[in-house]
């Protein structure tokens, strides 16, 4: 069987980026796969430990799940739920992949360049986040890592490090499927991509000082319309979808064709030469309230308890794979 993975870090709370670009669309892709493939849905609580936590870890980590069960994922005995630092083996097999990468691929991670710019250092967990993200990979011989645009050069590097063990030590790893490989099993044309609501031209992000840039799946229906009313667009004067010279505007029909699960042509086409920016902000607006409204009851109903057992599970699981792979990178490299 195959295996297909996938995780998102506990800093703080989601935002409605995360739940069209991932919740969502995991949660159709395991409920289609399932029979077929492992699908280990996985708590990165130590990738988590890089940058400071925002409220408790502890429920951010069970809200996590709870909003995969909520966005409409329906677990079964090939879905998987577990927590990195509940599974050793991804500790002890970065360090062995830290003896195969080189700090000059690492010092060329955008990301890295990104979170150490203008400061005078940064942690170390920051510099080898990707290697440990390698060993969460490769631990589970996973084919398919479905993740954002940001970690496309990180899924690269992991390919890398499989690619320069095996030819050192034999077939040892799965080598994860590439990136164009990747989009087109998860069924997109391109990764999707939510726009911060006052600066279109970056992603929306969770760690963006503004609030009304962002909206958050803890906020509530009335004030997250608010926030979409008062969306950067331009001077443009007429809608329609082009992200490089209209990217508000062009970030307002995305939303609205992945709220509604209406194909984005047909969001284009329904608001082609329109004048009127304000009437799509107040249909964005009405849609995201309405989701948010459905979507926070649904996680209202889901039990701490149910959180935790499928983490008994998915745990007692997650460290018989793991440590079995990862006693033959042991021997391989001759430490048994």
């Amino acid at each position: 069987m195959k295996t297909i993975l996938t995780g998102l870090r506990v800093n703080s709370d989601l935002h409605i980026g995360h739940y069209l670009g991932v919740l969502t669309h995991m949660a159709n892709l395991a409920n289609k796969h399932h029979e077929d493939y492992n699908i280990n849905f996985f708590i990165p609580d130590l990738h988590s430990l890089i940058s400071e936590v925002d409220g408790d870890m502890q429920q951010n980590i069970v809200r996590n799940i709870k909003y995969y069960l909520a966005a409409g994922l329906k677990p079964s005995k090939n879905i998987h739920f577990y927590r990195q630092s509940h599974v050793p083996a991804h500790s002890e097999l970065c360090w062995i992949l830290n003896c195969t990468a080189s700090m000059g691929e690492l010092g060329r991670m955008i990301q890295y360049k990104e979170k150490g710019e203008g400061k005078s250092s940064v942690n170390v967990g920051i510099f080898d986040y990707p290697v440990l993200m390698a060993a969460d990979i490769l631990l589970y011989s996973a084919t398919y890592v479905p993740v954002g645009e940001d970690q496309f050069q990180h899924l690269e590097l992991t390919r890398d490090i499989a690619l320069r063990f095996n030819h050192k030590y034999g077939e040892i790893f799965t080598v994860p499927a590439t990136t164009s490989e990747q989009i087109k099993f998860m069924g997109l044309d391109q990764a999707i991509r939510i726009r911060d609501l006052l600066n279109p031209e970056k992603k929306m992000s969770k760690s963006t000082p503004a609030e009304n840039s962002k909206i958050m799946l803890t906020d509530k229906p009335e004030r997250a319309a608010k926030k979409i009313m008062s969306a950067t667009t331009d001077s443009v004067g007429k809608i329609q979808f082009n992200m490089w010279n209209q990217p508000g505007i062009s970030n307002l029909l995305q939303i609205e064709a992945l709220i509604t699960n209406t194909p984005l042509q047909d969001v284009i086409s329904t608001w082609a030469g329109e004048t009127r920016y304000g009437d799509l902000k107040k249909k964005v607006a009405e849609s995201v309230s309405e989701m948010l409204t459905i979507f926070q009851s649904k996680v209202a109903e889901i039990s701490d308890d149910e959180v935790y057992e499928l983490f008994k599970q998915g745990e007692a699981y997650a460290n018989d794979v793991a440590n079995s792979k990862l006693e033959e990178v042991q021997k391989a490299v001759g430490l048994r």
